[in-house]
Order: C-alpha cells, then structure tokens, then sequence
C-alpha cells in the first residue's frame, strides 16, 4: 500500500511532498515524491493521560470514537474501575481494549484506594502492584496521588515505587500545588511527570526540577490557557491530555482540538505537534508508530494543519476511521458490577443543627480544586436545609458499597432552583453523591441511581432522566454516540433546573476527590485537603 501526501516530519522539522509505503502493518518506506495531494500525512495523536472510565466507555467504545479525530494511543489510568473492582477492574480494561485496532497502554493504579477516608470497593496493595507491574501489558505506574505518603515515608507506598522502579517503567505524579522541598522530595522518589498544574508558576517550577508536565484539557478542569505560554521553551518535556472526558465532548473533539488552539496563538507547529504525537510515545515507551521505516504504520492524514480535519486515521495499517466514519467494529462485553445498597428515605438526608456559620464547599467552574468558605445555613425546624436563595445547596455522599448513613455537607455555585441531580462517578471510590435543593428531591435522585444499579440522572418531581451506568456503576453498556446523547440530555436538564456550571455532572464527580484541596465529601464525611483530615460542618 502507498498512501501520498504532505510528510509531516516532526522530529527534522520538515514538510515535504512524499510517499508512504507499508507492507505487513509496518512502514518500509517513506521517501519524497513529487505529486499534487495537499493532503498532511503525520503520526497519530496521543492522549499523555486519561481515565477511560470518564468518558463513560469500555475502552472499545471509546477507541471508536477517538480514532475519528486522529488519536491512535492513549496512556490509560484504570484507576476508577480500580477502585470498583480491583484488579479484575484492570484487567477487564486490558482485554476489552485488546479487541479493537487502538493502543491502549494501561498503568497499574497506584493508589486503591486513593485515601483510608473512604470507602472504595477494593484495595490494590504493593504485592497487587508488583504482579501489575510485571505484565507486559501494564507501562507504567499511575499517578501517584498519595503524595502526603511519599513525603512521610509511608511503607505501602514506597514498596510500590520501588516495583515500578524495579519494572524499569515510568511513574506518574499527581501533586496539584506541591511546591518547593516538598515538590523536590516527591520527585528525587522517582516520579517523572504531573497533569495537575493550575498554574504557570507551578508547572515552571516542576520543569525547572526534572519533570514533564501535562496540559490538561477535559470536560471539568481545563488548563490549557494556564499553561500553554511554556510550550516554546519546554515543549520537549510537555504533553496534552484530557485526563477527564465525558462523551458528549469526545464526540465533538479530542487532542486534534488542542492542537488547532495552539497554532491559532501562533506557537511552533512543529513543537506543538512534538508535545501530541511524539513525546508520549518516546517517555512511556509506546507501542506506537512514529512515520519512521520500520514503525508501526499508525498515522493521520489531515486536510490542513490549522483546523486539523481528520480525513483518515491508520493504526498498524489498518484505516479505523475517514471523513468523520469509525470502522472500529462492535465488541460484546460483560458487566461486571459492585452495588450492594438499599433505598433511602428523605429522613436520611436530614441535618440537625444550631450551628451560626457552616463551613460550605464553594466549587470552581473548569477546577478540581474547591475552596473552603463559611456560611451561615438557613435552618427550619432545627434543620439545616438547602438555602436556594443564596445557593447554598446540601450535597450528600451515599456510601454504594454497604449499608452506612449519608455524609452529609453544603456546597454553594451549584446553582439548582429546583431539583436535584446525582451520579455513582464520583472519584475516587465511586460512591453516590447528590446536590439538591430538598431532602425529598436528593432522596430521590438517590434512588434512580440505586435503582439502576449506577449511573447519572437529574430530577425534579415527577420528571426524571436518567444515563443508567451497569458497568462497574460508572460505564455505560451503550455505544459512544448514544451515550453522548444521553448524557447531553440530561446535562440539558440540569441546566434548566438552574445550574449554570458547564459541566455540571463533571463537577459533581470531583466533589469527593479527597486529595484535590481543600474541602470536599467523603461518604465518611466531611474533608479539608489541606490538613488531609476529617473536619465538623460547623465552624
């Protein structure tokens, strides 16, 4: 097969009129030619760190949706089901992904359960990491959240450092806000990269140490304008990546998008398309072809390099995807699940209280990070209920796992006037949270998810909808563009109960997210980042 174009030649810097040739899934050839196709032929894309589960897809699924937008590989951190199932959970995203013309390259998830203060549905310890990193199925060791227990010595956390280190394969960091001797301490440990700088001064910092730095774009945090201004300095050692992307955004575009944002400021093409295509592949030691001779023949031909229009995507030979259509064919797959909870009543979601201010969640539109404010709570009849007026909404945190009362917080820039919208996505262990404006509204959007086994859903009254999730409670069983349509439904329907947030289901998973500063909610209550303890909803 010869397939003409445009060569994009990346790592020399040059463009050029040119001939692919590929025998056996491999290039053998690429030389110049002198023909009349405008079209650009470059390696594929590569996503530096996702969680697959976000998108709310089996890997399967979600290659067949990416590979239309040029993406061939993606770093996949497994760490949500990981926490569901364990790692059964890993290895059923291993073999589900093995079944398409994709490349994913899994870590083993480092920390599972993320914290001791929730409840996850498994644990994956050293001696879990060590046979995880003896596959050669598994690249890398996931980002390395705990990173309190890097800078105490924790033993857990240092043995599984060590297999990684053992294994030869990299470590990810996850540090947001880690600065100084700490940073250098959680560094010289061994991990190499971080996707969770907000901003410039930070990601400069971890450079200027030694590490590579992700710029993140997904569907809730978005750092991209943050950050993109180091990219003519440091481009060698960045990379993009999405890290969360609901459905409803990967249909619309993937790395292919931030590469277009990035020629538009006018950066380098070439260092922005070193950052998406090659960086990736040569840090994780990528089974991923470069449009060298002798590579795997995974390569995109675009119709230009400003908007980047994906006209056809090849991995190892093979075109997945032209003008827009995916050719990845339909995989049959099973459901494994956790879900061992009974309904609630609207008397569970009571709070009883004399308190004069409250500490309040104040969540951050495009952030993981929250703030830590203080309110004062509007209370009826001894009760602390949801105060619409001032938006200071009740939030909820149902343990899915076994039975246990709710935990219970408030959370203000929700923006719900009526209604109440909950979801099983909810990092890291996946429980149950809820933001509503009435105990009877949270209780039953509570019950939808239990009903269901999992998923996400919006209601108010008799009205509801429902995205169901039977996969583990946070996959979908349907296929991408469906459930895309679903979730836009219902994102619709949380937008017209009030919330003004741009993702707001996006947002609501990362209101558990305990090693995210600084106040969030576990289903063991109510938790300050910053001191990485429990604290009382009173002040």
């Amino acid at each position: 097969m010869q397939i003409e174009g445009q060569i994009v030649d990346i790592f020399n810097r040059n463009i050029y009129p040119g001939e692919i040739t590929v025998e056996n899934g491999k290039i053998i050839a690429v030389k110049s030619k002198e023909h009349n196709n405008k079209n650009y032929i470059l390696p594929g894309f590569i996503d530096a760190h996702i969680h697959i589960e976000s998108s709310m897809l089996v890997p399967s699924e979600f290659a067949k949706i990416a590979v239309i937008h040029g993406t061939v590989g993606t770093i996949s951190d497994p760490h949500e089901i990981a926490n569901v199932l364990g790692k059964s959970g890993v290895y059923y995203m291993i073999e589900n992904g093995k079944k398409v013309p994709f490349k994913f390259h899994f870590g083993a998830p480092s920390c599972v359960p993320a914290t001791s203060f929730e409840t996850a549905g498994a644990v994956i310890d050293a001696e879990g990491i060590k046979e995880l990193m003896a596959s050669s199925d598994i690249y890398y060791l996931a980002e390395m959240m705990n990173y309190p227990g890097v800078l105490f010595d924790d033993e857990q956390v240092l043995k599984k450092i060590e297999y990684a280190k053992r294994s030869g394969k990299p470590i990810d960091g996850h540090a947001p806000g880690l600065r100084g001797e700490q940073l250098q301490k959680y560094i010289c440990a061994g991990i190499t990269t971080d996707h969770e700088c907000f901003t410039f001064a930070e990601a400069q910092e971890k450079l200027s140490l030694g590490m590579k730095v992700l710029i993140r774009e997904g569907s809730a945090a978005k750092n991209f304008d943050a950050l993109i201004s180091l990219l003519p300095e440091h481009y060698e050692n960045m990379m993009f990546c999405s890290d969360d992307k609901h459905p409803d955004d990967l249909i619309v575009g993937h790395i292919n998008s931030l590469c277009a944002r990035a020629v538009a400021m006018g950066f380098d093409i070439f260092k922005i398309l070193q950052m998406a295509c090659i960086n990736p592949v040569l840090h994780y030691n990528m089974n991923v072809g470069l449009l060298r001779e002798n590579d795997a023949a995974d390569f995109v031909v675009l119709e230009d390099l400003t908007d980047f229009k994906v006209l056809q995507t090849y991995v190892n030979a093979e075109l997945v995807s032209e003008n827009g259509k995916s050719f990845v064919k339909d995989v049959a797959f099973e459901k494994p699940n956790n879900f061992n909870v009974n309904f609630k009543k609207p008397e569970d979601f009571e709070v009883k209280s004399n308190a004069a201010k409250i500490r309040v969640i104040e969540a951050l539109e495009g952030q993981l990070i929250t703030n830590e404010i203080h309110e004062k709570p509007l209370i009826e009849n001894g009760k602390i209920i949801s105060d619409i007026e001032n938006d200071v909404l009740k939030i909820a945190v149902v343990n899915r796992y076994h039975e246990a009362p709710p935990a219970i917080a408030f959370i203000k820039n929700f923006g719900l006037k009526k209604g109440a919208i909950a979801g099983s996505v909810a990092h890291d262990s996946h429980n149950i949270v809820v933001v509503g404006t009435s105990d009877e509204e949270i209780c039953n959007a509570v019950n939808l998810i239990i009903k269901n086994t999992g998923g996400i859903c919006a209601v108010n009254g008799d009205e509801n909808k429902i995205l169901g999730l039977p996969v583990a409670g946070i996959i979908s069983d349907k296929d991408g563009w469906e459930t895309g349509r679903l979730y836009q439904e219902i994102d619709t329907m949380a937008k017209s109960l009030g919330s003004a947030l741009n993702a707001p289901f996006m947002t609501l998973s990362f209101m558990a997210l305990l090693v995210i500063p600084d106040l969030k909610l576990s289903d063991k209550g109510l938790f300050s980042g910053n001191s990485f303890s429990f604290t009382n909803l009173g002040v």
